[in-house]
């Protein structure tokens, strides 16, 4: 439990805006302009990033009218100012998220790590509303973000309200957006797209869209789901799968990849993330290190890839360096066992060797690592939701997703950093990482 007067430094309301009354007076009209343009269309740098490069590898007009990387009405200096006004914006994002961070307690800078139902949250029966309660358990547990699944939705004007109550109470606490996330990737995994109170445009499954080799039909299928995400309020996708399906007898994601083609499934992925982040939404590509090769369904249990890293890198890994490259806001990790690369069954979630050896300093990922849901039967079979918690975290992941105990695990972390079997450097590190990308949201600066 998080308790008044703790550590706690006194927060000073818009405290970030010494920040953008300095940067207005060093801008110039012209330079401002393109700034809140920027903002409006890009909610962060790579955003704009993704949409060119989209672009340029499509070969046609976008909508922010660019075309192979240039500006289409020709003006030279433009592209390099809008590159000067996303630095500018990246430097007070940093700069906020420096500030929030130097605020915070230990026990609010644990609860930022993880995301959890708002049944978890709440300790309750099944929520349709943002109420007291939930303003409430946000005072205490000011968790970095909550997922919605089926039973949170009943309508557009119902799920509005939510999210919006929910995101109004974080701020009144902390100053701190949420992560709003659901499981919306198109086909049969689509909360909203599948409910029957709900009438949005219908998404192919993955398998069908990249059957198909048409790369606009990914971007489409991002931008459809992305349009609809934002009018609910909802901030975080876990989607594309960018996992190959080198196994035929993979069930897992049978439908749900693009294919078993490394490069259409790496370009798929990434211009249905180019829909997404167009519409001010944050996708989350899954699951490294790829769940196309595995044996066994890490839902129920143990799932295991008899691959060495030789072998991944020429397939499964394809689209995951793709989006280190790209340096996208969230990787997730998924339950999945490399006996012949670690030696033992630990799944790649808990695995040191696989998410900081390798994801962090062999492909240069920068970004949120976030496990896939801690409460699948890969690990609730085999780990206590606090080791669970303790071991992802200590392995490299930056945000834990549902564990099975909420409770046990914040417990287990908040107890690991007291200890010191978690640096508070370390702690720090991670909740940098969120807040800058936090920084994107609308409402961080306002």
């Amino acid at each position: 439990m998080i308790k008044k007067g703790q550590s706690r430094k006194k927060r000073e309301p818009k405290a970030w805006s010494k920040y953008l009354i300095g940067g207005t007076v060093v801008l110039t009209a012209g330079i401002v302009c393109v700034c809140l343009i920027g903002l409006v269309r890009s909610r962060g740098k790579e955003h704009l990033s993704s949409e060119r490069l989209w672009s340029r590898e499509r070969g046609n007009d976008s909508e922010n009218g660019l075309q192979g990387g240039k500006d289409t009405n020709g003006a030279e200096g433009q592209e390099s100012r809008g590159r000067m006004a996303e630095e500018q914006d990246a430097g007070r994002q940093t700069e906020w998220a420096r500030e929030i961070l130097d605020q915070m307690t230990m026990e609010e800078k644990a609860a930022q790590l993880f995301i959890i139902t708002p049944e978890q949250l709440t300790g309750g029966s099944q929520v349709t509303v943002a109420d007291e309660t939930i303003r409430e358990a946000l005072k205490q547990y000011p968790v970095g973000g909550l997922i919605y699944f089926s039973g949170n939705l009943v309508d557009p004007a119902q799920l509005k309200e939510m999210t919006s109550h929910t995101q109004t109470y974080a701020m009144e606490h902390s100053g701190i957006p949420l992560f709003l996330s659901i499981d919306e990737e198109g086909g049969d995994i689509a909360r909203i797209g599948t409910h029957e109170g709900f009438q949005v445009e219908q998404v192919s499954a993955m398998a069908e869209i990249g059957a198909s080799g048409d790369w606009a039909m990914a971007y489409d299928a991002g931008n459809t789901i992305g349009t609809y995400l934002r009018e609910y309020g909802i901030n975080v996708d876990f989607a594309p799968d960018a996992d190959v399906l080198t196994n035929p007898d993979n069930t897992v994601v049978k439908t749900r990849s693009f294919g078993t083609d490394p490069e259409l499934v790496t370009k798929m992925s990434l211009a249905y993330l180019d829909g997404l982040t167009g519409q001010g939404v944050y996708g989350v590509p899954k699951h490294f290190p790829g769940h196309g090769a595995t044996k066994g369904d890490s839902h129920q249990g143990y799932a295991y890839a008899d691959k060495t890293w030789e072998e991944l890198e020429k397939t499964d890994l394809v689209p995951f360096y793709a989006m280190a490259e790209r340096q996208v806001p969230f990787i997730m990790a998924g339950h999945i066992s490399l006996p012949r690369i670690t030696g033992e069954d630990v799944p790649c979630s808990l695995s040191g060797e696989a998410l900081q050896g390798y994801l962090r300093e062999k492909m240069g990922y920068e970004g949120i690592i976030i496990t896939d849901a801690l409460n699948m039967g890969a690990i609730q079979e085999h780990y206590p939701s606090g080791q669970a918690a303790v071991m992802a975290f200590k392995a490299g992941a930056d945000m834990l997703l549902m564990p099975a105990d909420f409770h046990a695990a914040y417990e287990e972390v908040v107890r690991a950093v007291r200890d010191g079997e978690i640096s508070v450097e370390r702690l720090d590190g991670s909740v940098l990482r969120i807040l800058k990308v936090k920084a994107g949201l609308p409402g961080s600066f306002s």
